[in-house]
């Protein structure tokens, strides 16, 4: 999720592979293997700010978080704020069951999402 996240916002913006790498002060070969899903996400915050700043992300804002939420995803991590969302915590067995062993479409995640997202 976490590379394709970067990989579609790189796109939408018309930056290369390179131009984005030496703005992000990455290593494009190491960085092409991230957006194909074959590395794991950086998880220390300053490389997501550095991924951040070269992509024309502000910190805060909505692509921001979903940045950070992909990367902790991406490497096996539950985001933060969900672990201290006592009323997440509760649903996420349900989420686990729903997920497992099948790969939901897009929209049944974002509704499966709606559903966690309710008290």
């Amino acid at each position: 999720m976490f590379g394709e996240y970067v990989k579609s916002i790189r796109s939408e913006r018309r930056l290369g592979l390179r131009e984005f790498c030496i703005n992000a002060q990455c290593d494009a070969s190491n960085w092409s293997k991230v957006e194909r899903e074959v590395l794991a996400p950086p998880q220390d915050v300053e490389t997501l700010r550095r991924v951040a700043g070269a992509l024309g992300v502000e910190q805060g804002s909505e692509e921001w978080e979903r940045l950070v939420d992909y990367a902790a995803i991406g490497a096996g991590k539950i985001p933060e704020y969900v672990l201290e969302d006592a009323a997440l915590v509760r649903k996420l067995p349900l989420f686990f069951r729903t997920v497992s062993g099948k790969k939901p479409s897009r929209e049944e995640l974002e509704k499966l999402a709606q559903i966690l997202r309710d008290p």
